[in-house]
């Protein structure tokens, strides 16, 4: 091999971080797992890199490279997992999560400008707040430095293309990706018919942050925008999501004895294209089935703490509001070659929020503990219907405002046993308020309707936990714990095809339909652990496991569900990675995931087989900060079934994928 160029003269490099206050370190008395910085590196699509850590999954099993955008909320444990997500995700304090439906829009967040990504399992009260029902996912853009930071250029099978980059100066960073493929066909083999057409997408995403230091206080502007065209793998059926993002942050951090505090102001625009179609029995042809061909939606935000640290001891007290609205603009009911009908439905939500966090570190031992207060209301509701001919009005339902007043509140607990061997356990209560697509918009995919409900309220979670952890050589922890979601948003079957419904209309042959509701109770316990290691200086390696049993209680209002198991939920998640520097420039890895089976509806009729998928890489270091790759995704060309309809059709996720590029990285 020949010799390397040599290094570069050794340059101070400055970097200069977001402004955020310095966390109170009560975290490490949950569980709670940092992602690896070379899962990071190694995908470029942020979802995927935080599927290393077991127990994290969004509502179906597909990616954000093929999924729908209504499909990618984020949810920990397998306790029940939604569109909306039951997991809040951060971005150095701001809310990601979409304005409108709860979800995550993934190409908007490109790894190459994030730092680090903590996961917080657990529902996380204190300064987290409305959303963080099974947990947080914290993430950290990467701090401003001089020049490019890392850049990415990469080309694959099926016409797949991708950039990103990620580099500024010290008042400023710029992060912007790009990627296109034509995808694949999510239904294969005999049942695949000429109704089905590829999952194809194109991406972009642009984020600016300018910061500077006046007079001590830390002051960044983020300002972000991005787009996302794809098609649903049905003819005439597509998912088009665009939006942009503004934060204001100052910041002055606490130092010993002297106080400090963050104030920070937010606000997000989305828009969301989505057509559906009624598919022929024989998947020969495909229908116009509804046509949301606009939902305008904005949310908006502030939150402020101040922050206190005396020796073993931190405080921090703060309060924070969040906005919504947002109206679906459709046209359904497809006849004569024609839509016949409009639809206009929304509304308005807000919660407003105060908390107190402590901590105290002191020997052997962290206490840690924070409550919470929050009020939220659904309000100015309205679904309007009306003949697309005549404009004459077919329905107007104005649903009452609605208010509720929820505290919460966390404790944890961390002693160590013996040296490197900690025991820890907590104790907590989160909540999450129905989103306005819950609310308000009804969907189709196929022919499985799915009605919106104006009557829902918000779920809670309760759960305790215990765990074991070491560190050494091998890093190690173990959780057991048990969590109780009441109230949850679930997809509740009402009909199966052909029937008609007053409100929904015809349920064709082979379909159902569902509506939203408060269904009862659920129950989950669950054990997961992880390790990671190193074999000399060449290799390190990771492995860890969720298992997690769950049971619905429906109750009065959904007793057929008494029970079952929650739909989309697995129980066993079982993720292994190796990443191995052969020679001083030539480097190996592998990730390997398993999960086991899991039921695509609410009454367990449709079931989705257990699925491996292996993912490889090889770089070669050609140049100082230059690599060459060549990655495969799915290499052992697994079948991981990702959804199936009333009348039996599978549909999986992507097919074996090579892919080869070149990183920048400084």
């Amino acid at each position: 091999m020949p010799a390397l160029p040599p290094p570069p003269a050794d340059v101070e490099i400055v970097i200069v971080h977001p402004p955020r206050l310095a966390p109170l370190g009560g975290d490490a008395a949950f569980s709670a797992v940092q992602i690896l910085p070379a899962a990071l590196r190694a995908e470029p699509r942020l979802d995927e890199a935080l599927k290393t850590a077991p127990g994290v999954s969004l509502f179906r099993r597909t990616n954000s490279g093929a999924a729908n955008p209504t499909t990618q909320g984020l949810s920990l444990r397998a306790i029940a997992p939604s569109g909306a997500g039951r997991a809040l995700v951060t971005l150095d304090g701001a809310p990601q999560n979409d304005p409108f439906g709860g979800w995550v829009i993934w190409s908007a967040l490109p790894s190459e400008g994030i730092e680090s990504a903590n996961v917080i399992r657990g529902a996380g009260s204190g300064p987290y707040g409305a959303g963080a029902l099974t947990g947080v996912i914290a993430l950290s853009e990467r701090g401003a430095g001089e020049g490019v930071a890392v850049a990415e250029l990469s080309a694959g099978e099926r016409e797949s293309f991708r950039a990103a980059a990620s580099g500024g100066g010290p008042g400023w960073l710029l992060t912007a990706a790009a990627s296109h493929t034509d995808g694949y066909y999510a239904v294969r083999g005999p049942r695949r018919g000429a109704a089905d057409e590829k999952l194809k997408l194109g991406d972009g995403s642009v984020a600016l942050r300018l910061q500077h230091d006046f007079g001590g206080i830390e002051t960044a502007l983020r300002l972000g925008a991005f787009t996302v065209r794809q098609n649903a793998g049905l003819r005439g059926a597509r998912s088009n999501a665009s939006g942009t993002n503004a934060t204001l942050t100052l910041a002055q951090p606490a130092s010993e004895g002297v106080g400090g505090w963050r104030l920070q102001g937010w606000v997000r625009t989305s828009d969301l294209e989505n057509s559906s179609v009624a598919v022929a029995a024989n998947r020969a042809t495909t229908t116009p089935a509804n046509d949301q061909y606009s939902t305008p939606a904005r949310g908006y935000g502030v939150n402020a703490a101040w922050q206190w640290m005396q020796g073993p001891a931190a405080l921090e007290v703060g309060v924070d509001a969040r906005l919504t609205d947002g109206t679906e603009r459709e046209k359904f009911r497809f006849l004569n070659g024609t839509f016949t009908r409009l639809r206009e439905a929304g509304g308005k939500t807000s919660v407003v929020g105060a908390y107190a966090e402590a901590a105290l570190d002191e020997g052997p031992w962290l206490v840690t503990g924070g409550v919470r207060l929050d009020r939220s209301r659904a309000y100015d509701a309205q679904r309007l219907e009306r003949d697309a001919q005549t404009g004459a009005t077919t329905l107007n339902l104005a649903t009452p405002n609605r208010s509720d007043t929820t505290p919460t509140g966390r404790l944890g607990v961390r002693y160590e046993a013996a040296d490197g061997i900690y025991v820890r356990g907590a104790a907590y209560a989160g909540f999450r308020p129905p989103t306005l697509n819950e609310l308000h918009r009804p969907f189709r995919v196929g022919n499985d309707i799915t009605e919106a409900n104006p009557d829902l309220k918000p779920e809670t979670l309760t759960g305790i936990e215990a765990g074991l952890d070491g560190e050494g050589p091998v890093r190690w922890r173990g959780t057991v714990f048990y969590n109780r979601l009441k109230d949850p948003i679930t997809n509740v079957t009402l009909l199966v095809g052909p029937a008609t419904h007053p409100v929904a209309g015809v349920i064709p042959a082979g379909g159902t339909l569902r509506q939203r509701q408060n269904a009862g109770a659920i129950e989950a316990w669950g054990v997961e652990g992880e390790a990671f290691g190193a074999v000399a200086e060449a290799a390190t390696w990771r492995a860890a496991f969720a298992y997690t049993d769950a049971e619905v209680h429906g109750g009065t209002s959904a007793p057929q569900l008494t029970g079952l198991r929650p739909a989309q939920t697995p129980k066993w998640t079982v993720t292994s990675g190796i990443d191995w520097r052969v020679a001083e420039a030539v480097r190996l890895s592998a990730d390997l995931r398993y999960e086991s089976m899991r039921f695509e509806d609410d009454l367990n009729s449709r079931r989705l087989g257990a699925g491996v998928q292996l993912d490889a890489r090889a770089t070669w270091r050609f140049a100082p900060n230059v690599e060459a790759f060549a990655a495969a995704e799915n290499l052992a060309g697994g079948k991981l079934e990702v959804g199936e309809t009333a009348d039996g059709v599978e549909s999986y996720a992507a097919p074996r994928t090579f892919r080869v590029g070149f990183t920048y990285r400084r």
